[in-house]
């Protein structure tokens, strides 16, 4: 973790979930590198049944929405760059929504994913002010997890060729 993560007042729970286990202490690129440890979450879940893998997504953000609020608060900060569960949630979002495709699509939903997490379009943009600062954090993110896995769900429909990725 960041030095300045690992000085908080956070408890470690809080600290290990906000950061993802430490993929937020990364220097170059902590969102993409939080988005690269959610990957061997998504392949376990893909072999779950599909409502058990949606619960886990679901208390993953919930869990997202609680750690990033606590260690915002714990570092004063609103939206502290080694916070990166809002990136995990967001990946696991956007790849649940086409965990059985081919692997090039799922890789086209997390590179999406990334893509309208840095862009930021639209209410995707707005919806990072809510409050309290962990709602906004994890909200930015999960509605470019669902644009993106929506998007990759209707390249691997509607493309042709695109199920053979």
């Amino acid at each position: 973790m960041s030095e300045t993560a690992t000085r908080t007042k956070a408890p470690l729970v809080v600290r290990a979930l906000s950061t993802w286990f430490g993929c937020g202490a990364s220097k170059l690129a902590p969102g993409t590198m939080g988005s690269f440890g959610a990957i061997p979450v998504h392949l376990g879940l893909r072999l779950l049944p599909l409502p058990v893998h949606l619960a886990a997504v679901a208390g993953i953000t919930a869990l997202g929405v609680w750690s990033a609020n606590e260690m915002s608060k714990a570092m004063g900060v609103e939206d502290p760059q080694c916070v990166v569960i809002d990136e995990v949630a967001g990946t696991l979002i956007a790849m649940s929504m086409v965990r059985n495709g081919p692997i090039g699509v799922q890789i086209l939903a997390l590179g999406l994913f990334r893509l309208f997490d840095i862009w930021k379009p639209g209410v995707i943009d707005t919806v990072q002010n809510a409050k309290p600062e962990g709602l906004g954090i994890m909200a930015d993110d999960v509605l470019a997890g669902l644009l993106a896995g929506v998007l990759s769900l209707a390249v691997e429909r509607f493309v042709p060729g695109a199920s053979g990725l």
